[in-house]
């Protein structure tokens, strides 16, 4: 018998079996809920190993119950009442069709993104019932399914005197190393979320660094804050021409994770902009919508964030952290348009811009990182707004001097489903920021605003010395209105995932050419997994 048919379910035999050998948590608790998935086709719905589990368990009250209504599209969620004393209430989650695969024109995975977004809509429709706890169905891929989850589950409420309580979420599958690394990724985000989040008054740039030590010195990340005065022996001018109008003290950060087995490796670098409010300095910014420019350190949170998930996945890789951290206000004392500074690397730059602040502080920290030979180096910045303008929220804008970053990056874009579009890194806007009339370079191109984007990207190319370097501009990505649904409203954290696949893609692929029988063995089964996607 090719199929037994029950209702509008159809359950392939070869799944009765094989949940028969798999182990699944019951819920324990009355005030328990379980998302199960089941996959469409056509007029009929497919049900995963842990539905067809439930449905078995409670004498097939699931496919009874799931009859009152049309099939379950892609995306959506129904919460079923009473299915049996062990499940109480199940949030059904449509997976679209099965077998789904890497999409050469949406240039991601479909399988993991159905699987995250069913996930997180089966979170949402439990999540305001008062339950204790919520066991998630795996869906075939644990770690997109976590993913789903615990960035759905996500809010930011600190500062609430009153705070909703949010159930604890588990995989309803024991031992599934999928899931422990999505809730490791989806955790790293979320790090970042919460710091994007805080309020300006609160996170300071010193009190930024205190968070990087509150999450990072656990997992054996060294964070070393350094002072105004540290920054102005390596004459970095630029970064500090930021941070004259503002009475708080700058910090640079610097971060340090060594891989275990690469100890004395050239390292990865990753530079963030750290601008913990820009109110645009004496080029003032408007007043609407200024409020979300506590966002404008997205650069240094997605850092930090990255940071953790290589620390707490122990990936095999070096990794140095720059966050230059500041202020951009209008003090008495501001850089007013028209001033020119020396950089740390011996350029004089024409600030004809003060709301151009993020390329100036980037510069010396640019330079300062490439100073320590890394074997590549990426910076995230909320750089342009013609970035928004661009690309909108579709994708982060790239801008990169060598084909393998970029092919990595894109690979792991991929997998996470928070993407990346590649840029033009041409001459013809290096040009625009290199005719400047008082000194080496100017802060704004000379056709402004067009391609604005493009020529803040060749004024930063201008104070890096690395054959592999990539700018990420991830302002049009920094916060979220509906465009990602298992993110919900707010700041996003993007590409904080996507930057952590491409350090442990970097990692492997160092390792595999280096020593295959080394190896270790999950990594090398990793790197085959991203890689298959687009190769």
């Amino acid at each position: 018998m090719a199929f037994v048919r029950t209702s509008k379910i159809f359950l392939r035999p070869h799944a009765l079996s094989q949940i028969r050998s798999v182990r699944f948590c019951g819920t324990s608790e009355r005030k328990a809920g379980v998302i199960v998935g089941v996959y469409s086709h056509e007029t009929e719905n497919t049900f995963t190993d842990a539905a067809a589990h439930i449905n078995n368990q409670s004498s097939g009250n699931l496919v009874r119950l799931m009859q009152y209504g049309d099939s379950l599209k892609a995306g959506k969620s129904r919460v079923l009442y009473g299915v049996s004393e062990e499940f109480p209430v199940v949030a059904v989650v449509g997976l679209g069709e099965q077998n789904l695969s890497y999409d050469p024109i949406e240039e991601r995975d479909e399988s993991k993104e159905a699987i995250r977004t069913a996930v997180a809509a089966g979170y949402r429709s439990l999540d305001g019932l008062g339950l204790k706890s919520i066991q998630v169905d795996p869906c075939g891929d644990g770690e997109a399914a976590a993913e789903g989850a615990l960035l759905a589950a996500f809010k930011y409420q600190d500062l609430k005197s009153k705070k909703k309580e949010s159930p604890s979420v588990t995989c309803l599958s024991q031992n599934d190393q999928g899931w422990t690394r999505g809730a490791t990724f989806a955790e790293g985000q979320n790090i970042a979320r919460r710091l994007m989040e805080t309020p300006a008054n609160i996170l300071t740039p010193t009190n930024f660094a205190q968070e990087a030590v509150n999450c990072l010195e656990g997992l054996g990340v060294e964070v070393m804050p350094r002072t105004y005065e540290w920054a102005k022996e390596r004459n970095m001018n630029a970064f500090l021409s930021v941070t004259r109008g503002s009475g708080e003290p700058p910090v640079f950060l610097e971060l340090t994770y060594r891989g275990k087995r690469f100890t004395d490796d050239k390292p990865l670098a990753i530079v963030g902009k750290g601008v913990t409010f820009d109110t645009g300095g004496i080029s003032l910014k408007p007043s609407s919508n200024m409020d979300k420019m506590r966002a404008d350190m997205g650069g240094a949170a997605c850092t930090v964030g990255s940071i953790f998930i290589a620390a707490a996945l122990g990936l095999p890789i070096n990794i140095k952290g720059f966050i230059p951290l500041c202020e951009n206000m209008p003090g008495s004392i501001a850089t007013k348009p028209g001033d020119v500074v020396v950089a740390s690397n011996g350029k004089t730059i024409q600030i004809d811009n003060t709301d151009a602040e993020g390329r100036l502080i980037l510069a010396d920290a640019l330079h300062y990182a490439s100073q320590h030979s890394p074997r590549a180096m990426i910076n995230m910045a909320t750089l342009t707004g013609a970035m928004v303008v661009s690309l909108g929220s579709g994708a982060t804008g790239v801008f990169c001097n060598s084909k393998a970053v970029w092919e990595a990056m894109h690979k792991a874009g991929t997998v996470t489903g928070d993407r990346v579009w590649k840029m033009p890194l041409w001459k013809h806007y290096s040009s625009q920021v290199t005719d400047s009339w008082l000194a080496d370079v100017n802060n704004q191109g000379k056709h402004k605003p067009a391609g604005g984007s493009c020529t803040a990207a060749t004024f930063l190319q201008e104070f890096v010395s690395c054959d592999h370097w990539m700018h990420m501009d991830i302002a049009g990505v920094m916060e979220n209105k509906d465009e990602v649904s298992y993110l919900g409203k707010g700041m996003s954290g993007r590409p904080t995932r996507t930057v952590a696949t491409f350090a442990e893609l970097y990692s492997i692929r160092a390792d595999w050419l280096v020593n295959v029988q080394g190896c270790p063995l999950m990594y090398i089964h990793r790197f085959l997994e991203i890689v298959k996607y687009v190769c």
